[in-house]
């Protein structure tokens, strides 16, 4: 049995880190819907082997494609990996320039042409105390008062963590203009783009570690034109 210590887990880190950034045999990249991405791997968190590895790059076209417009971030995720130049909101971060608000009440004099969340949602009303069950309802609903007509939501959700959130999907309670889905697909941490029956039951950490399906959401303003879509 190999002891992981304190000065151990680090060089493992670092090990993982190099060989799937750069000795991998595995493939690269994956598709999800008409794009094909390249996996994110970032050492804050070890991108290497969870979810963030498929996350991080949809959003990040998002945000690309958005330049230079007003763009929130709900959790602190992107800003570990990249300089960021937009507004971030979160509660529970410490760091100056976020905005310690929540989600659910947030209110902003200007609207929003892009609004991004990465695997955050998931924790609203459910690790909160007292719990509300459709705190994560109301808080995505609060999104689309931020929105500008013409703007656009993303948020990407892991299934099975989330006993509430799954439930509200199933019942299309909490439900997106456009919903697609992401399966884990080998302990090397590649990813497909799957149908709802494939990912339904999906179970958090089984078989593989951290989320093993994800929902993208997107929720467009109520003047985007078809052909102006992200996806």
């Amino acid at each position: 049995m190999i002891r992981v210590g304190f000065y151990t887990f680090p060089v493992l880190l670092i090990f993982w880190y190099i060989y799937y950034k750069k000795i991998k045999p595995h493939n690269d990249s994956f598709l999800f819907q008409r794009y094909t991405y390249n996996y994110f791997y970032g050492f804050y968190n070890g991108t290497w082997y969870n979810e963030r590895s498929v996350e991080i790059p949809i959003v990040m076209k998002a945000i690309r494609m958005h330049h230079g417009k007003k763009i929130l971030e709900v959790g602190n995720v992107l800003s570990q990996y990249f300089e960021v130049e937009h507004d971030i909101l979160d509660k529970y971060e410490t760091k100056n320039r976020i905005i310690k608000e929540d989600i659910a009440d947030f209110t902003s004099s200007e609207k929003y042409d892009l609004i991004v969340s990465i695997s955050t949602l998931e924790h609203v009303g459910y690790d909160e105390y007292p719990k509300d069950d459709m705190k994560i309802y109301k808080a995505i609903e609060n999104l689309k008062t931020l929105l500008n007509p013409d703007g656009m939501i993303i948020v990407t959700l892991p299934l099975g963590q989330n006993p509430v959130l799954d439930k509200l999907l199933k019942d299309a309670t909490v439900k997106f203009s456009g919903q697609y889905y992401l399966k884990r697909i080998s302990k090397a941490n590649e990813w497909e783009q799957a149908s709802w029956e494939d990912v339904k039951d999906a179970k958090y950490g089984e078989p593989f570690f951290a989320a093993n399906a994800l929902v993208i959401g997107i929720i467009y303003g109520r003047l985007v034109q078809t052909n102006q879509k992200f996806l």
